[in-house]
């Protein structure tokens, strides 16, 4: 081999891996901040899955990774299955396909992973970028709830997702040659993608946040020496007092009127308030479920009772115009029966459990992904609790592309005697 022919083959077989990074820098980075920005690197991995699998230069896929496959596929299928038997027509196949789209995606990730630069960089800045244009919103604007481009509640919870995985990616920083420039952007990240949240009002999110902050102990308690772990509990707490007690974050408010929502429900004074109406969507759904809880209702049965409910005073007028129960498990079962429920737990689950193997990996860069592997189906389940976090385009693509993104980047990094790829 010619010194002219070696590099000419470095540089060809460079391209792809040099591709997967920029769409995996772009899935984070612009995903909050630019239109419908989660597709832009999204749709770049599907195409190039898309044209690796035409090309037939597949990856050879491990049981791990029919796993992986499997529950989208499941997912997907049983959805679309819903949409088909409820007639919904092309437009309740959207979402549901979008789980499949992904697959194309995963096998180019899994062929030609990213740089991890590029992966972790992407993340700082979507979360640095969502939280500094939401204080702007809030603080310079004057809106009572920044919420960027997608519904305001997503925008909220997206943001703390970004802000979750930075701390996840510190383990990763911690090992680089410029460690202090990585930990600084990973911080800076971890602070503005919670500010994003904060500024967006949406409390859902920080209901299960005791639970990220119980993975990422499990994930770093034992690199931290004592003296680090009081320091950290004292900037949390006093972070946190900081943000209730400064009027401007909005935060105390909210508080508030949650207690009063719940206070006004509890007396029977109000049902139509925030609070109030998720309890009677809750209520409302947990009827429907008692009379069909294995096949469900579908997604325009669910709409008519839910209404009928409403003119009958069952639940309120306010919850009855919904045509989701505002909980994504709920929801699912409402509308999909058992299998609907158990497909959306598969979705989290076997991705959790296959990436929680490695939590306490002794190399720090794959700790870091596994931790943020666990972490995206925590926070996508904690956000479920009091949103359907998949009846939107942005909950949808971000779960089902950061997920192939973390899994493939996170399984090719790791030793496999036949990992190569597989030729028709």
């Amino acid at each position: 081999m010619t010194l002219f022919t070696h590099f000419s083959t470095k540089k060809v077989a460079s391209f792809p891996n040099q591709f997967t990074s920029i769409a995996v820098f772009l899935l984070s980075a612009a995903c909050l901040v630019v239109p419908s920005g989660y597709s832009i690197g999204a749709v770049m991995l599907f195409i190039a899955g898309v044209g690796m699998i035409i090309a037939r230069r597949l990856p050879v896929l491990t049981k791990q990774d029919t796993w992986v496959i499997a529950a989208l596929l499941a997912y997907a299928v049983v959805n679309m299955l819903e949409a088909w038997l409820d007639g919904q027509g092309s437009s309740g196949l959207d979402r549901p396909i979008r789980f499949i789209l992904a697959i194309p995606a995963l096998l180019w990730v899994l062929r030609y992973p990213p740089k991890l630069a590029y992966l972790w960089g992407g993340i700082a800045v979507g979360a640095i970028t969502a939280g500094s244009w939401s204080g702007w919103q809030k603080l310079v604007e004057g809106v009572e709830r920044a919420q960027g481009h997608t519904q305001v509640i997503q925008f909220g919870n997206l943001s703390m997702l970004l802000g979750v995985l930075c701390i996840a990616g510190l383990g990763w920083a911690a090992t680089q040659r410029r460690c202090g420039i990585w930990l600084a952007l990973l911080l800076l990240g971890a602070a503005g993608g919670m500010l994003g949240s904060l500024f967006s009002g949406s409390r859902g999110g920080w209901v299960g946040f005791p639970i990220v902050l119980l993975v990422l102990y499990r994930a770093y308690g034992n690199q931290l020496s004592v003296k680090l772990k009081i320091a950290t509990l004292v900037a949390v707490v006093v972070g946190g007092a900081t943000v209730y007690a400064v009027p401007q974050m909005g935060v105390q408010e909210r508080i508030h009127h949650g207690f009063s929502d719940v206070a006004q429900y509890i007396s029977g004074e109000n049902r139509s308030t925030s609070v109030g109406a998720r309890f009677d969507m809750w209520r409302g759904a947990a009827l429907l479920i008692k009379e069909k809880p294995l096949t469900g209702w579908g997604s325009n049965g669910y709409a008519d009772a839910m209404s009928a409910f409403g003119e009958a005073g069952v639940i309120s007028d306010e919850a009855a115009q919904y045509g989701h129960a505002h909980n994504e498990f709920i929801d699912a079962l409402a509308k999909r029966g058992l299998l609907g429920l158990v497909v959306l737990l598969t979705l989290y689950f076997v991705p959790l459990r296959l990436f929680a193997r490695h939590l306490k990996a002794k190399h720090l860069g794959t700790r870091a992904l596994a931790t943020a592997g666990v972490l995206l189906p925590v926070t996508f389940m904690d956000f479920g609790l009091t949103q359907v976090f998949m009846g939107h385009n942005s909950g949808v693509m971000m779960y089902a592309f950061l997920l192939v993104t973390l899994w493939g980047t996170y399984n090719a990094a790791r030793p496999h005697p036949c990992r190569t790829e597989q030729t028709g």
